[in-house]
């Protein structure tokens, strides 16, 4: 058994290695366009004897949005609503025209929404933008400000597309005009309200796989592909034949090496370890073997504890590099206490810059950026 652990640790050891040349796991999409329509309601200001359907259509939409990340973006969009009287109003004819600058919180992956579903998302947008009301029942155009807030449902079809659905509200400052057109009002303040629902498209961009709408970053890994290797890996060893006994005349003094005793001394002397990109504190995506057997050992020896040990290479300042190191160190605990281990047995050490590793090769500094592990 035990050659058996040693293989398997050299073998991860190598792939752990070679990952380093690697692209980052977190690398996504960040462009997407947004196409949408649907019904609208204008409630607020009317002349006496004007109304419009509730809901009434429509009301069209078209944006651009940038993520900066998989949690936070911009979006820029140009909305279209038309306004027509109902039956029993006097008849009118108007336009509302916007342009918009909205900041973008992707709730999902604020709210852990990985944790259970990959198809369903949340959009949360809010902003301040131009607009302009026109009618037929005036000459030229109603200038205001607007400020819009809203959320979007997504439904992820594919990975470039995602079926939408948003609630808006919209506040017009300074609208002079009814939405109507026929009273003219001057009032300077927040006095508009309009409602509006669509359903839309959103169309990623980008030659990544994932947008970032869907990507899940450091603490949000989806931890049950770690138990499945872990399985499988406890089915490969199971497997195995064993030796046949052999029954010796003289007493023979052996040394038994106990298999938990093993994997704790592997851990310790650094078989394992968590490796990152430049500049970066998510794990690599082939980082999750070590992470695998640690997890695996916590696991089945539940009154161990473990000192999480980060490290940061040599470029960069001193002060830094110790926060990089402690960022990564909390990420990997992050993943440990989502796989079920209490936080009060882990324990986080940032190490700072590791100045064993030689700062002028990039090959070394590849396996300075890491996290590796002490066992208690």
């Amino acid at each position: 058994m035990k050659k058996i652990v040693i293989t398997l640790a050299f073998a991860l050891g190598l792939i752990n290695a070679n990952a380093q040349t690697e692209k980052p796991a977190d690398n996504y999409n960040k462009w997407s366009v947004e196409l949408a329509g649907g019904l609208t309601k204008p409630q607020r200001p009317f002349s006496a004897g004007y109304t419009t359907d509730t809901p009434s259509p429509w009301v069209g939409d078209f944006g651009v949005r940038y993520m900066f990340n998989n949690k936070f973006g911009l979006k820029a969009d140009f909305g279209y609503n038309s306004f027509t009287s109902k039956s029993n109003s006097i008849d009118f004819d108007s336009k509302y025209y916007r342009v918009d600058l909205q900041a973008v919180a992707n709730l999902g992956r604020i709210m852990n929404f990985e944790t259970w579903t990959n198809t369903l998302g949340l959009l949360g947008h809010v902003g301040l933008g131009y607009s302009q009301l026109r009618s037929d029942n005036f000459k030229g155009a109603d200038e205001m400000g607007n400020f819009i807030a809203g959320v979007t449902g997504q439904i992820r079809l594919s990975n470039r597309v995602a079926l939408t659905g948003d609630l808006s509200t919209i506040v017009n400052a300074s609208q002079d005009r009814t939405f109507d057109g026929a009273y003219l009002e001057g009032n300077r303040g927040f006095s508009g309200l309009i409602f509006n629902g669509t359903i839309g498209l959103n169309v990623y961009l980008g030659k990544n796989t994932k947008h970032a709408d869907w990507t899940v970053i450091s603490e949000n890994v989806d931890l049950r592909a770690y138990d499945n290797k872990i399985a499988e890996l406890e089915n490969q060893i199971k497997n195995i034949p064993q030796p046949k006994q052999v029954i010796v005349e003289k007493p023979v003094t052996t040394n038994v090496v106990n298999d938990k005793d093993l994997v704790k001394e592997m851990i310790n002397d650094k078989y394992y370890s968590v490796y990152f990109d430049f500049n970066k504190a998510t794990p690599i995506e082939n980082s999750t073997a070590a992470i695998d057997v640690v997890l695996t050992y916590l696991r089945k020896n539940p009154s161990a504890s473990l000192d999480i040990i980060g490290y940061a290479d040599q470029v960069g300042k001193a002060e830094y590099n110790e926060k990089l190191s402690n960022t990564r160190a909390t990420n990997v605990k992050t993943i440990f206490e989502k796989a079920g281990i209490a936080s009060s047995r882990l324990n986080v050490v940032a190490s700072g810059a590791d100045t064993s590793i030689q700062k002028d090769s990039e090959e070394a500094r590849r396996l300075a950026r890491r996290v590796t592990f002490k066992v208690k």
